[in-house]
């Protein structure tokens, strides 16, 4: 059973504070953290994203943006990145965690999978279409877990 969840995307102020806010509404008895690979430490969530998470209720107002660190990485069962290339990217960090990361965006697509993009600096039509992406996705994460 994964009970210490891993959410990572870039500069973990958009995607990865948002999805561990709305896995963590469905599992609430788990652990669930977020890291970015580039992180923006310190920062709280981007606007929009802020905005959207709030529409639904979710509380994101205390986050903080934090850099993955290798250690990260080997305490939590299960790693979930937004695109291929993060996945990589975690591998190079801790080659022991690759076997355990996964796409956050696996069961999209009737299962073919697919990456989430970055919506940062980018229109107020991609924040929402990446926050679909993030709700669809962790709905169906959180009836696997």
């Amino acid at each position: 059973m994964f009970q210490r969840i891993l959410i990572v995307c870039t500069g973990n102020i958009c995607r990865s504070p948002v999805a561990e806010a709305m896995l963590r509404r469905h599992l609430p008895e788990r652990e669930i953290a977020s890291a970015g690979l580039g992180a923006l430490e310190g920062r709280g969530v981007a606007p929009q994203a802020r905005a959207l998470a709030e529409a639904e209720g979710l509380d994101v107002s205390d986050h903080q943006a934090r850099q993955l660190t290798p250690d990260m990485l080997v305490a939590h069962d299960l790693v979930l990145v937004m695109s291929e290339g993060q996945r990589r990217a975690v591998g190079e960090l801790a080659p022991e965690a690759l076997g355990k990361t996964l796409l956050l965006g696996r069961w999209l697509d009737n299962g073919k999978g697919r990456d989430i993009s970055d919506p940062y600096r980018k229109s107020d039509e991609v924040f929402a279409h990446v926050h679909k992406l993030l709700k669809e996705s962790t709905d169906a994460w959180a009836k696997r877990l």
